[in-house]
């Protein structure tokens, strides 16, 4: 087996700007792909080729032009699955996208004295972030929707006893771990290898139940085919409030140690409208217009000092000003989603760090599309 570095290694490393890249023993990028037996256990090992250090010295440097708006970025990969086509709202550049005419409006009502927030961490202790796994292969389980919606804004997959069958194994990591309270929101994540690279399947479910015995209890599921660009029907909504994927938008442990996340990053508010904006297709609030609606996207600013934050802290910076952030769900002010990882730990109070000395107010609204009434 080639010999492999962890991401603290990686990091002390490119702290130092003193050491190259790593091997890799080919583990897949963030969890396991056996199918059936998928536990969901994330790899133990670095990226190969590309590490912080590879990135050069300023791991925070973004230089946007007027020629970026609205430009095609480069498809972000999971493991052997493309996420979605290089124009898909989650790949595409912001930096140099004009601002919206509303931007004061909508930031009026997002609370922008307050910190910004890392909402991941490790797996093992804390449970802390969302979980997923990558696989192909698992046996159908067939799903019952508890939530009023479910069986309307769920996606079918049928199987020989339900419209609702989903191949997700059985012992898949739910969000917040076994003993998270049944109204948690125990996000189910997994990535079906099958049609790699360019036609992987996104399947993802929202307050999924531990499982005992079919059919798997849950509020409701969506299913995103990443060969595509097109959204959910408006008015529907996935696990997210918003109608979108969760696992597109999460910052992932992998992307960092490799020194560039390429694609948009998710992020909750507390307060939202009852508008959204697509590539979001649903609305989860009852507060006006200029209320910020799901599918806000903002970035950003250029000029925002990230000098003092961490390598990890740099990275993830730079992809929130070239790619932006968007809003996805409900939840605490300017927290930012990512995926829960054992190898996050030793990084975890850097980032916190780095996170707080940024606020709401380092952020401008541009401008992407027409705010829609939730039907």
């Amino acid at each position: 087996m080639p010999h492999t570095r962890s991401l603290s290694a990686v990091l002390a490393c490119a702290l130092a700007a003193g050491c190259g890249s790593s091997s890799s023993d080919g583990s897949n990028d963030g969890a396991t792909s056996d199918g059936a037996t998928n536990d969901g256990a994330t790899s133990e090992t670095a990226p190969a080729d590309s590490t912080a250090a590879d990135q050069g010295a300023d791991l925070g440097a973004d230089t946007p032009s007027a020629n970026d708006a609205g430009a095609p970025g480069t498809s972000a990969t999971v493991g052997p699955c493309r996420i979605f086509p290089p124009d898909s709202p989650w790949n595409r550049y912001v930096s140099g996208d004009p601002l919206s005419a509303h931007g004061a409006d909508y930031l009026a009502a997002m609370n922008t004295s307050t910190k910004l927030h890392p909402d991941w961490g490790d797996w093992s202790t804390n449970h802390y972030g969302i979980p997923w796994q990558m696989g192909t292969g698992a046996p159908q389980v067939a799903f019952s929707w508890q939530a009023s919606w479910g069986n309307t804004d769920s996606d079918p997959d049928p199987c020989a006893t339900s419209q609702y069958c989903y191949p997700i194994p059985t012992n898949a990591k739910i969000e917040g771990g076994p003993s998270a309270a049944p109204g948690d929101d125990r996000h189910l994540l997994l990535l079906d290898t099958a049609g790699a690279p360019n036609d992987c399947t996104l399947y993802e479910v929202y307050q999924a139940q531990n499982f005992s015995s079919p059919p798997w209890l849950a509020a409701n599921g969506a299913i995103f085919h990443l060969g595509s660009t097109t959204l959910r029907a408006d008015g529907l909504t996935s696990a997210d409030a918003a109608g979108l994927p969760i696992l597109p938008g999460l910052v992932r442990y992998d992307e960092v140690a490799a020194g560039e996340v390429q694609h948009a990053i998710r992020f909750t508010m507390n307060t939202t409208s009852s508008y959204f904006i697509h590539p979001a297709t649903h609305a989860a609030s009852s507060h006006g217009l200029y209320a910020p609606p799901m599918g806000l996207r903002l970035r950003m600013k250029v000029g925002t000092d990230v000098a003092a934050a961490s390598s990890a802290g740099k990275v993830i910076f730079a992809a929130m000003k070239k790619y932006g952030v968007i809003l996805a769900d409900n939840g605490s002010d300017w927290y930012f989603g990512g995926d829960s990882d054992d190898r996050w730990a030793p990084l975890m109070d850097a980032l916190v760090a780095d996170f707080g000395r940024l606020h709401g107010s380092d952020f401008e609204v541009v401008e992407t599309g027409t705010p829609i009434a939730q039907p």
